[in-house]
């Protein structure tokens, strides 16, 4: 019914067809410290531009190295971040109107 180039093989060794979700751009960022420059946690931020909009998740490291725990964001709207010392608005990257 799948064919054999969407099929894989999981970690329990089930065999899982790959299915098509959505794509986009993203747009990644972290938070710093106004006062000094440096991170102030650490976690990032994914923002997704879809077909359909966009979504949001916070992304945390876990003890375990190379682990990470994604957590869906609520969406904030339009916002500024810092890209190379210049303000720019994340839906203008993402090419976003709304």
């Amino acid at each position: 019914m799948y064919p054999e180039e969407t099929l894989t093989k999981s970690k329990k060794g089930k065999i899982e067809a790959r299915h098509y979700i959505d794509s986009g751009k993203f747009v990644r960022y972290d938070y710093l410290d106004p006062e000094t420059g440096k991170k102030s946690e650490n976690k990032y931020k994914i923002v997704l531009a879809t077909e359909n909009g966009y979504e949001e998740y916070f992304v945390i490291p876990m003890k375990q190295k190379n682990k990470f725990l994604m957590l869906r964001g609520e969406k904030k709207g339009r916002r500024k971040i810092l890209k190379n010392g210049e303000i720019v608005d994340i839906f203008e990257l993402l090419s976003i109107n709304e």
